[in-house]
């Protein structure tokens, strides 16, 4: 097969995203396959996958704000941040209201500085911070500068006998956004603790999880398998500029076009709707970033 695209795939929980790649690139039998956007194993949901010339989308697509719907446990703590760890500290939470719940929340939406959880991919000095937590080091990853765009609280629970509560969220976030460090640190500013339960991501970009298959689906359709070929991957994920013979002429061997006013990065087709080329505008001037016309 050979076909280039992206693939829209509901995760599901237990897998990385590394192991849904291998799962694609043995379904399309190519090499060129790769993910925009790491899901934890423990998380479900819209994970992007590039195949063939389409990996060259990733870059942007990893860079697409994400919505994501999850369950934070106030009243322990764990090592991950997560359920995937072990719990470090119980403390009863059944005390906290549910105003100061949503107020804690709220804290953390807008432009907010947030340290990412300290088992993640991020690398210090060269080597993944996750790896050095495994190994006894205590790590402290500088805080960086995220966005949370809308944070909903969908309902608040508080089980029966049970000294934890748990509350569902919305939200919708800047790319490098830990869902796991809000659970973390509402729990630390209601001083009981917190940690995610559940986590699902229902969009990246304009892709969500009705444009979805799962991998079971995906092997039925086998070797059939691109969800989205480029150029539509391309019409739905940029702005969109039509350009004359005269300019896909030009765009193909690698020349710059007159600018069109349109705050990029955007998708050039031809006449005939295939994708051409992601440029961006400077200077007057409108010069591609990748060119994805086939040569």
């Amino acid at each position: 097969m050979d076909t280039d695209g992206l693939i829209v795939v509901d995760k599901p929980a237990g897998m990385t995203s590394h192991d849904v790649v291998a799962r694609i690139r043995r379904l399309a039998k190519t090499r060129r396959v790769g993910h925009g956007g790491t899901l934890d194993p423990m998380a479900t949901g819209v994970l992007i996958i590039g195949v063939n010339r389409a990996t060259r989308l990733l870059t942007y697509v990893i860079g697409s704000e994400k919505s994501y719907a999850g369950t934070i446990r106030l009243g322990q703590t764990t090592v991950t941040d997560d359920a995937e760890g072990d719990v470090t500290a119980t403390v009863p939470a059944g005390a906290v209201t549910d105003e100061a719940i949503r107020s804690g929340l709220a804290a953390q939406t807008g432009e907010i500085d947030q340290v990412p959880s300290a088992v993640s991919a991020i690398k210090i000095n060269g080597e993944r911070a996750y790896k050095r937590v495994r190994e006894g080091e205590t790590v402290e990853i500088p805080a960086r500068r995220i966005t949370v765009h809308r944070l909903e609280v969908l309902d608040i629970r508080r089980p029966e006998g049970e000294a934890f509560v748990d509350v569902d969220i919305d939200v919708t976030c800047s790319s490098g956004t830990y869902i796991r460090a809000i659970a973390r640190d509402l729990g630390t500013t209601l001083g009981v603790g917190g940690h995610l339960t559940a986590l699902r991501r229902t969009a990246v970009g304009g892709l969500t999880l009705d444009d979805a298959s799962t991998l079971a689906e995906l092997e039925e359709r086998a070797p059939d398998v691109i969800g989205l070929p480029l150029s539509e991957a391309a019409r739905q994920a940029f702005p969109q500029r039509i350009a004359t013979e005269d300019e896909t002429r030009t765009l193909r061997h690698g020349g710059p076009l007159d600018s069109a006013g349109i705050e990029g990065p955007y998708a050039v087709f031809d006449p005939d709707g295939q994708v051409l080329a992601i440029v961006s505008e400077r200077d007057g001037r409108a010069r591609a970033e990748i060119v994805l016309a086939p040569t």
